[in-house]
């Protein structure tokens, strides 16, 4: 087949985002409160608060960190943080892929209308017998970037647990910075200076 630019011109999505994520968040780092105190994760900054745990995933053979975990209200919510088109969004297309990926598992995700629009509610099947669990696959386009969130544990399926990890999600800003990156890289996330200083 050739690879003429018509046939490999990539398909352009809108931007999935509520109408008020400029305001109500998650927030680009130039609509973030610039005296407000953060824990700066590079990519990512996450607003300190009573009762969260922060994790950071890291990925063995580069030891670069490429997940933050916050373990609040009884759930786990992981995000992680991508460049994107400046015009188009990435959450159309990856949603699918996602879909894609856990039915290959021999899991199920259906597509549903959340707080933050179209969002996944997916069965993953458990590994060496464990038993399957419930995730919620969120996702939302700003400014330049993409912001992925996977809500599990009481989240996943209580409303009360949900409203306090969705507003979480909505508290942190994503750090775009000015350095060029394809579409999809993950913007780098690092360890925050004053565990450094502790290490």
């Amino acid at each position: 087949m050739s690879d003429t630019s018509a046939d490999s011109a990539p398909v352009e999505y809108p931007k999935s985002a509520p109408p008020d994520r400029a305001t109500a968040g998650p927030l680009d780092e130039a609509e973030a409160n610039a005296v407000r105190p953060y824990v700066d994760l590079g990519g990512v900054k996450v607003v300190p608060r009573p009762e969260l745990a922060l994790r950071l995933e890291i990925e063995e053979a580069t030891k670069r960190v490429v997940a933050i975990s916050l373990d609040y209200a009884g759930s786990t919510l992981q995000v992680q943080a991508f460049a994107a088109p400046r015009g188009s969004g990435l959450w159309h297309e990856i949603r699918k892929q996602i879909a894609e990926q856990i039915q290959k598992q021999g899991g199920s995700a259906t597509q549903t209308d959340g707080p933050l629009g179209p969002e996944l509610r997916a069965e993953i099947p458990g590994t060496d017998g464990a038993a399957s669990r419930i995730a919620r696959f969120i996702g939302v386009d700003g400014p330049r970037w993409f912001l992925r969130g996977v809500i599990s544990g009481a989240a996943a399926t209580e409303p009360e647990a949900a409203a306090r990890v969705e507003e979480l999600y909505r508290s942190l800003v994503v750090v775009r910075g000015t350095t060029p990156m394809p579409p999809r890289d993950l913007i780098p996330l690092h360890v925050p200076a004053s565990a450094q200083q502790q290490a």
